[in-house]
């Protein structure tokens, strides 16, 4: 057989008959087969190509194939407009995968249960709450009134220091946290406003940011012919003044009201070589002159008392030792034990870069250009990831880098900025890792292990996340990198997300650390106000030991409030005479103020050119700049 198989001859292959008409499929064959029959095959016409000449294309093949005949088609104007329709379908197929790998995605990651209308307000109720001097007839808090009228009027110290606002859980008032506080929360302002006022909060946080950069304008006094200038670090006492002059009650040991204060208040006195104090001043004076644009002549006010500041602050005299406001007993040794500052080049840097986008004048940003490397090596390793009142360099470069991405201007910045670019994205990726940083059980990131309050430092974190997913998003760039490492929008929102959804529930405790917020949250606040009732009585700081030591709840809510948070197990102690589980501060609910405001849905009627609706102001912190971009 194989000898008459192999004998057959090239004319004798002319003479089968072509075409094919007739194919059929085999079940698993994964291929078409002739058929003789028509009624168990489909009928193909594919007589598409030129019949070739060549009689090599007629010699069987030595390996079995699919097919192994010619195709031809009946009609070819039908098959052609087959052909038209399916590459039409192709094409369009191909430019929405394309389009959907480059534009963005909106998608919500929250708990739908989460409103963060409503907690927003309430978190901003928490500074209606601490508000010190004469209290607004207005407001919405019911167990607070006029309080620290005195403030400033010591027989050593004669100065206007009546309002600001009261730390925490205490009747202390710190400079330095409450000038972080005002710079977050202008910061917030000058990203979001469309968000705020969209929810109808806008007028409420300028209100607040007002209260405070009012406070901010009293604390520093100019130099003038007969006196060096003056900036007041601190009003109170906590007991343990350096030169061992302390009241026996005072505001730590005292649990009181602050309605009800009656034993002496201290003032510190600092001048301009406490440049950490300095710096966080500036920051604060400049970011809300940015809030209050619209009001010249209050903004103008604000600009010139930073421009003064910071001047002084940076050709102070070397021999006088320019250090940590902390590190001078007269200045900050009261407030070591409380806001202990490490460093005090990152706060110039923050001054300079606020003063910057405040005024336009570009010896600002020469100055936070030039310092940058400096400010980062007097860092301490552990504050490198962490955007606090004490640690200002992570926050700087996402600012910076804000302004590499949207307002460029060239020599001689390029250098500083990509650092800080790098620096940012390197950020991203430590929160997004799972190796960087430990988190709880419960997915609450440790960004400092060996401290309390690890809420404050989660919130911000969330802040930082969200607010750089929005500047890339505005970029159209779903992903960016650092290293060998990547990081998607959508990793950082889910990053983002998870600590606020920790914050307000989404934890083992299954307690909301927000006062107020949910079903569960804290009743034993560390908090004097809202522990002790407003029953138009006077209590005495003996009475107060029964109000800080009872096991009921506190009568009065204290609505909007973080707490200091739960352990790195994630266990919580609802004990008011517990404050480093129970106590709030006014810097670490700017923070979740912060992180709730970047997470609020944007507004939804609103529209944007570059197609993006993040809710965000791309371009309203650069008003003043006016500096040209080099062309070189």
């Amino acid at each position: 057989m194989q000898g008459s198989k192999n004998s057959i001859g090239y004319s004798e292959l002319d003479r089968i008959p072509t075409p094919v008409r007739f194919v059929h499929t085999v079940p698993g064959a994964g291929r078409l087969l002739p058929s003789s029959s028509r009624w168990n095959s489909i009928e193909l016409d594919f007589n598409v190509l030129p019949q070739s000449s060549n009689a090599w294309d007629s010699i069987p093949p030595r390996y079995s194939r699919s097919i192994s005949f010619n195709l031809t088609i009946g009609d070819k104007k039908h098959f052609c407009r087959f052909l038209v329709f399916a590459a039409s379908i192709t094409i369009t197929f191909l430019i929405l995968i394309l389009l959907l790998s480059i534009l963005p995605r909106r998608k919500h990651h929250h708990d739908p249960s989460k409103d963060l209308t409503l907690a927003l307000n309430q978190a901003l109720l928490f500074f209606d709450a601490q508000k010190s001097g004469h209290y607004p007839n207005d407001s919405a808090i019911t167990f607070r009134g006029d309080s620290g009228l005195g403030d400033g009027n010591m027989a050593t110290t004669q100065a206007d220091l009546v309002g600001g606002f009261y730390d925490s859980g205490n009747n202390m008032k710190f400079s330095f946290p409450t000038a972080y506080t005002v710079t977050l929360l202008s910061w917030s302002v000058l990203e979001y406003h469309d968000k705020y006022a969209d929810i109808k909060e806008l007028d409420h946080v300028k209100d607040i940011i007002k209260w405070g950069s009012d406070y901010l304008l009293k604390l520093f006094i100019p130099k003038n012919t007969t006196n060096s200038a003056i900036l007041y670090s601190q009003v109170g006492s906590p007991g343990n003044d350096p030169s061992g002059e302390n009241s026996r009650e005072n505001d730590i040991s005292c649990w009181q009201r602050p309605e009800d204060m009656s034993y002496p208040r201290p003032v510190s006195v600092c001048d301009a070589t406490a440049l950490d104090l300095a710096g966080e001043t500036v920051a604060g004076m400049s970011a809300a002159a940015l809030v209050f644009k619209d009001q010249k002549d209050y903004s103008g006010k604000l600009v010139q008392a930073a421009e003064e500041l910071f001047n002084l602050a940076r050709n102070v005299d070397p021999s006088l030792k320019p250090g940590t406001y902390t590190s001078m007993d007269d200045c900050g040794g009261q407030a070591k034990n409380f806001y202990n500052s490490t460093s005090y080049r990152d706060e110039m840097v923050w001054g300079a870069t606020w003063l910057f986008f405040a005024t336009g004048n570009s010896s600002y940003l020469d100055y936070a250009h030039d310092k940058f490397a400096t400010a980062e090596e007097e860092e301490l390793p552990s504050d490198k990831e962490v955007f606090s009142w004490n640690s200002k360099l992570a926050a700087n470069a996402i600012l910076l880098t804000r302004l590499r991405f949207f307002r460029d201007l060239g020599y001689p910045y390029e250098t500083t900025f990509a650092s800080t670019t790098n620096r940012t994205d390197l950020l991203m990726c430590s929160y997004t890792s799972t190796l960087k940083f430990p988190k709880t059980e419960g997915g609450l990131i440790l960004l400092k292990p060996e401290t309390s309050g690890p809420l404050q430092h989660a919130a911000t974190a969330s802040f930082l996340t969200k607010l750089y997913g929005d500047y890339l998003s505005l970029l159209h760039r779903t992903r960016a990198s650092c290293g060998a490492a990547v990081f998607s929008l959508e990793t950082l929102r889910d990053f983002s997300w998870s600590q606020v959804n920790y914050i307000l529930g989404d934890n083992p405790m299954k307690i909301s650390y927000m006062v107020g917020y949910g079903d569960h949250y804290p009743t034993q606040v560390h908090h004097r106000g809202a522990s002790i009732p407003w029953d138009k009585n006077r209590h005495t700081c003996r009475d107060g030991e029964y109000w800080l030591n009872r096991k009921e709840a506190n009568p009065n809510i204290l609505h909007g409030a973080m707490v200091a948070g739960p352990d790195i197990n994630d266990i919580f102690e609802d004990k008011r005479s517990n404050n480093w589980f129970t106590e709030p501060s006014i810097s670490g609910n700017a923070g979740l103020v912060a992180a709730l405001i970047a997470l609020h849905d944007p507004p939804s009627d609103s529209s944007h050119p570059n197609g993006v609706n993040s809710g965000i102001d791309k371009t309203g912190l650069f008003d003043n700049i006016k500096v040209v971009p080099s062309a070189s």
